[in-house]
């Protein structure tokens, strides 16, 4: 239940720590949702019992032939078996088959109807706005007016279609034509309480709403724990954790055990078993004592106060009153995920105290990146969102684009490097530029001209994705809360980097005469002797969870080697792109400080046809095989700490270790040899 839901409530619910627990440690066994389904866009590709993907075609629906427009479709038998009699018995089956399609999306409905058949009939009623101890919140979503008309209705109108699905299954004729209390209050708790599912590459696939063991942790945007999903079965060392948080009620400012709530096991589960449905694990990402407030977030971390706020309440009705958002003022973090400045000191002096310009700057600054983003993902133009962000990114707003009326070309107001939307925008451009190599080398792929080009896109692609990481980093070490986006982060740039690296085009650029390096599977050759991140992995793979008490060194040791790596080889990255030319260190950002107008003014963009014709054998100390060399291994060292890091908040089964094992090494040589000389 959200923390500030709870302001309005008598009994204000939470889950406390039961013991001291450390960093990086599941808080609870793999906990079964009491209801979950499948978004409409993916019931024919994936199995709706486990959420796996399902072969290209459906190997054992449960709805006999004719098939009707929707259906549920399972990967084996015994998902099959255990989950449609649900379907059928939970309405879902009817609800689906009278769905009219201008509706829109089912999955809330079907979730609310699996819900409502898990309750026995003595929960079957809305005692001070809860079923089975999870808050409905259906007053406050009730009562939206003027914008939310259209979101209210739309409650009304699915309970309606809920109530009249039960109706079909259960032959029950209401007192009252308009009376579906219940499926409104189902619904409500459905929106209130359910999470999203995503599988390991991020995509969410359907919803799932879990027991008061995990919908009673609050909110918090300075979060101690983050959340994780099994679709297929935990390991065993997963499944046999024990639950290391417990419940609490406050009543005023007293705090007490809550056991007189309706839980999980007094829910009648019908036919579905508890293997059913995606599990989800809770995960510690920072010290918890004893007796303090476990607490995930529930909105996107990386965005500054206003928005976290306006989506919390938009969507949960409460005002997060947090550490973080309750500071006097905003933190460090929060400060510059939303600065936006004056281009120069005359563009400061034409706007002094007009605040009016600074509103509308913001504005305008959003819709033009929000705008080329979404226009990229909508028609997949990569060059023409390339420049769209980077004349945004570079040039910002001139002051006739905020209205002014005398004719003023400059530039008034830009992001910051580290501002929010910057990091939006270097997310896509990632995306944008490995798109157009990889699109050069398909269309041309016996020109070499066309290849020396494409290399050029991949080096600004991992630019962009070295430069994410770093910034992501840098607020990290304000806020610790965004482990997770670090990680993330952190594997996204050395997957770019090594595969730069091990690209055949690397050939092409040598001096004639000269063997290109061959790094496709000499890892140990470029083992850094500077760090142990190395060791610190292979010891993950080899059943060692990753130590809290290390993570001190272990980062120290990283932002080292990674810092005067990357020194020697950012120029040769950025040689070609004028925004990134004006970023001079992509992970120490020390130089913000001293340049606060981060300028591109003085900045050209180089005009030859490949940037790495001017890398074209030695230039002075610097070789083409040395660049080769050390983007390779940037790339190591962002792979390695970024799977640290993903070790301490997924666990050391997650995909991502497994992920970054076979990019490393995918031929196993350089584990089996530490493990021999390990013993």
């Amino acid at each position: 239940m959200p923390c500030s839901l709870k302001a309005e409530m008598e009994m204000e619910m939470e889950m406390r720590g039961r013991e001291d627990i450390e960093m990086g440690q599941d808080i609870t066994p793999p906990v079964p949702p009491l209801s979950y389904s499948l978004h409409d866009s993916f019931l024919l590709s994936h199995c709706s019992a486990c959420f796996s993907p399902l072969p290209i075609r459906p190997t054992f629906p449960h709805i006999p032939l004719p098939l009707p427009p929707h259906l549920l479709s399972y990967c084996s038998p015994r998902c099959s078996s255990s989950d449609s009699p649900l379907h059928f018995s939970s309405s879902e089956f009817h609800l689906l088959r009278s769905h009219p399609s201008s509706f829109g999306e089912s999955c809330d409905l079907r979730a609310a109807l699996r819900f409502l058949h898990s309750l026995p009939a003595s929960c079957r009623s809305v005692p001070n706005g809860r079923l089975a101890g999870l808050l409905t919140n259906r007053d406050k979503l009730l009562a939206r007016t003027g914008y939310d008309e259209e979101f209210v209705e739309r409650i009304r109108d699915g309970a309606r279609v809920m109530a009249e699905a039960r109706k079909m299954r259960e032959g029950y004729a209401s007192s009252e034509p308009n009376d579906f209390v219940l499926e409104e209050a189902a619904l409500c708790l459905v929106l209130t309480n359910a999470v999203e599912v995503q599988d390991d590459s991020g995509r969410t696939l359907g919803i799932a709403v879990y027991d008061p063991s995990f919908s009673w942790i609050n909110h918090s945007c300075s979060p101690n724990a983050s959340y994780r999903f099994f679709l297929s079965s935990p390991p065993p060392c997963c499944a046999q954790a024990r639950l290391r948080i417990v419940p609490c009620a406050r009543h005023g400012l007293e705090t007490q055990i809550e056991s007189g709530v309706c839980s999980i096991s007094e829910l009648s589960y019908g036919e579905m078993r508890e293997n059913n449905g995606p599990k989800v694990v809770v995960r510690s990402i920072k010290r918890i004592k004893k007796g303090e407030e476990v607490t995930v977030a529930y909105t996107d971390l990386l965005h500054p106060k206003e928005m976290r706020q306006s989506e919390l309440w938009s969507k949960y009705r409460f005002i997060c009153c947090c550490r973080r958002c309750s500071s006097s003022h905003l933190t460090y973090v929060d400060h510059i995920l939303q600065e936006v400045y004056p281009a120069s000191l005359q563009s400061s002096s034409l706007l002094s105290g007009q605040d009016i310009y600074i509103d509308g700057a913001i504005e305008s600054l959003t819709d033009h990146i929000n705008d080329a983003i979404t226009e990229y993902l909508e028609s997949g133009d990569s060059e023409s969102c390339c420049k769209k962000l980077e004349d945004m990114l570079t040039q910002g707003l001139l002051y006739e684009q905020l209205g002014g009326r005398e004719e003023k070309s400059q530039s008034v107001f830009k992001l910051h490097p580290l501002h929010y939307l910057s990091l939006n925008a270097y997310t896509t451009l990632v995306s944008a530029y490995k798109v157009r190599a990889s699109d050069l080398l398909t269309l041309y792929s016996g020109m070499e001209e066309h290849h020396l080009e494409a290399l050029d896109l991949s080096r600004i692609s991992a630019a962009y994705s070295l430069l994410l990481a770093g910034a992501t980093h840098h607020l990290f070490q304000s806020e610790p809360s965004l482990i997770a986006s670090v990680a993330n982060f952190w594997i996204g740039a050395g997957e770019s980097l090594l595969t730069l690296a091990r690209s055949s085009v690397w050939s092409i650029i040598v001096k004639p005469g000269l063997p290109a390096t061959n790094l496709s599977y000499t890892l140990s050759k470029y083992i850094c002797s500077k760090c142990s991140l190395m060791q610190k992995f292979i010891a993950i793979l080899h059943h060692r969870e990753a130590q809290s008490t290390d993570l001190e060194n272990i980062s120290s040791e990283f932002f080292d080697c990674v810092t005067n790596i990357t020194q020697t080889v950012w120029d040769f990255l950025i040689h070609r792109c004028q925004y990134l030319r004006a970023v001079k260190d992509p992970i120490e950002f020390s130089w913000l400080g001293a340049r606060k107008d981060f300028s591109t003014r003085d900045i050209q963009p180089h005009l030859r046809s490949s940037a790495v014709v001017s890398y074209h054998g030695d230039e002075g100390s610097f070789s083409v095989c040395e660049a080769h060399t050390c983007i390779f291994q940037v790339g190591v060292h962002c792979l390695l700490f970024g799977g640290y890091l993903a070790c301490i908040c997924y666990g050391r089964h997650s995909y991502l270790i497994t992920h970054i094992h076979n990019i490393l090494d995918p031929e196993g040589c350089l584990i089996n040899r530490f493990h021999e000389t390990d013993k």
